[in-house]
């Protein structure tokens, strides 16, 4: 279609349980969970593990240095110890900062293709749904809470697989000078995983909820911002202020709740590790002062290698602790990743796919509308708002769709358009079902014209094109005589619009939404929904002269209460839903 408003949207159902299929779920889960993977890339896991392991032979060289000082050797004897630490530390930094830049620019590239993904399935999401997300809460999911899985994919699986790597090397070269240091670190390393592990599950339940919060928080302030108007003519600006407050109040108390559980995650971390150096240390020093004269392989231990096995202690928990410090990170991550899955995952969708490639069509004149055998309901339980309905409209021809609020004329222009698709029964434009690809193919055929057309920030002109090249300033030029605007334009110039057509009245607003639906070069039918709504009668009989000049050589198709407009239709339809037949004219 050539213009998408947000107007579809006023007939949606309460709630809508019809969600797509268990497959479809699946594959975002899997491909999230495959993008997420390939984030992090394998050199820079393996750089930033190298640089782990590289303290190893610095630890070495240091205790060996420290050995022959006290053996007698003098300090000279450590000059080449220290050039090898230095030239191994220089290696260590600039493995791990590599690893890390690496990480980092992988993990962007991953939350480009997830936000790309969500984006496309929120895209994919019918304007009738009563599931789709709001504005607010998309807008918060995209932009604020899929930032943590940055940290996730960059931070959390390098630090995991060094977890797994470089305690094992540290503990594989304790236990070859000493089997009772070995065992004790051995001992210690177990408990930290299991305690993180019945925290994590706690912590990510605390991160859902505090996204979940965070992103309803969102939503709630720009609905209530948007409404402000209205908020001020019936003086609920305290009533505002004072929910709002208190929806601040809980996201900070679920906030504090995160924290504590991430608080209480390091603390249980550096109890153990404190634990376990503490005994390797009083073991290392008690064997040197010969209290303790067991542990070692069939000798006592030097200096040097009781000095190398503390050095090494610490170490060995440092991986465990970065691990700590990251859980955070997946239990958030873990959640945005789940929230991106939602926000496009819920809904029926709309027919066909608006990001597939449409090929180059040509001026194909007016075009007829048949439907055959329609039924539609907004959710399984609901009553079906359209029973084996039948409706023909000939190509050319002018029809005015009038019935009772409610009773579902703007769900059949949606249906019409292919912006939900029916339960049964066939809808065809110009012949061709409106299915599957084809859908595709039809709806740059369309012209759209919502009762609460959407402007969106910028000129008038770019307003008109909305970025299509096949839209020259002539066909504007024309399009905007065509609906009176051609005075204001000129008075306007390059002037900006603002958000939601702020400094346009009402009938200009309109007037603008007509004029970018006319400026479709190779559209046959046009859909308005309640054009002439709201509007006092000189704007209203402005808007039906607009309409009809535009519609010239296309079908037009109109849901109205407006008699006036009605009256200069070539047929009335009164749509009679849960009747076969159900137009009338």
């Amino acid at each position: 279609m050539t213009t998408l408003d947000a107007g579809v949207r006023s007939r949606q159902s309460p709630a809508d349980v019809r969600t797509i299929p268990m497959a479809q779920r699946a594959h975002f889960s899997k491909a999230a969970e495959s993008l997420s993977a390939r984030g992090t890339s394998r050199a820079a896991v393996v750089l930033q593990t190298l640089a782990s392991l590289l303290w190893l032979p610095q630890a070495a060289l240091l205790a060996m240095a420290v050995g022959d000082i006290a053996a007698g050797d003098g300090a000279t004897a450590a000059w080449l110890p220290a050039i090898g630490i230095f030239l191994l530390g220089a290696m260590r930094a600039a493995l791990d900062g590599a690893g890390g830049r690496m990480a980092f620019r992988r993990a962007r590239r991953c939350l480009s293709a997830l936000r790309n993904q969500a984006v496309a399935g929120l895209a994919e999401i019918s304007p009738l749904s009563a599931a789709r997300p709001s504005s607010g809460l998309a807008a918060s999911t995209l932009a604020e809470q899929a930032e943590a899985i940055v940290p996730y994919v960059a931070r959390y699986r390098p630090a995991r697989m060094r977890a797994m790597i470089v305690p094992l090397a540290i503990l594989a070269c304790v236990l070859a000078f000493s089997w009772a240091a070995a065992l004790v670190l051995l001992m210690a390393a177990p408990l930290i995983p299991v305690f993180m592990a019945l925290v994590g599950w706690r912590a990510k339940a605390a991160s859902e909820e505090q996204l979940a919060e965070m992103g309803s928080m969102n939503a709630f302030l720009i609905d209530r911002l948007r409404g402000m108007t209205t908020i001020r003519s019936f003086d609920a600006v305290d009533r505002t202020a004072t929910r709002l407050r208190a929806t601040a109040e809980d996201l900070r108390s679920r906030t504090m709740a995160v924290l504590r559980i991430a608080f209480l995650s390091s603390a249980v971390l550096e109890l153990f590790a404190a634990l376990g150096v503490a005994m390797v240390a009083v073991y290392v020093g008690f064997h040197l002062l010969g209290e303790l004269n067991f542990g070692a392989w069939g000798s006592k231990l030097s200096l040097a290698e009781g000095l190398f096995i503390l050095l090494l202690a610490p170490s060995f928990f440092e991986p465990l602790r970065e691990l700590s410090s990251v859980w955070h990170d997946r239990a958030s991550g873990e959640a945005a990743l789940a929230a991106l899955e939602k926000l496009g995952a819920s809904g029926p969708k709309i027919v066909g796919h608006p990001d597939r490639a449409v090929r180059e069509v040509g001026g194909v004149g007016a075009l007829c509308v048949s439907i055959e055998g329609l039924t539609f309901r907004h959710t399984e339980e609901a009553a079906p708002v359209f029973s084996s309905f039948d409706l023909e409209v000939s190509a050319g021809e002018r029809v005015a769709l009038v019935a009772p609020s409610g009773a579902g004329k703007s769900t059949l222009l949606a249906l019409i358009a292919g912006l939900v698709a029916p339960e049964v029964g066939t809808v065809r434009i110009g012949g061709q079902p409106m299915e599957g690809a084809r859908a595709a193919e039809l709806r740059p055929l369309i012209a759209w014209v919502g009762q609460n057309p959407h402007i969106f920030p910028g000129t008038m002109l770019s307003n008109i094109t909305m970025g299509r090249p096949e839209v020259g300033h002539a066909a504007v030029a024309e399009v905007l005589q065509a609906v009176s605007l051609s005075r204001l334009a000129e008075m306007r110039g390059p002037a900006m619009i603002g958000e939601s057509g702020f400094g346009l009245s009402g009938g200009e607003a309109l007037r603008l939404a007509l004029a970018r639906a006319a400026a479709t070069p190779h559209a046959g039918l046009v859909l308005a929904d309640e054009p002439t709504a709201h509007l006092d009668r000189e704007t209203a009989h402005e808007i039906t002269e607009s309409l009809l000049q535009i519609s010239q050589g296309k079908t037009l198709i109109v849901a109205t209460h407006d008699p006036v407009l009605a009256a200069r239709m070539d047929r009335v339809i009164a749509v009679q839903p849960m009747a076969r037949g159900g137009g009338r004219s």
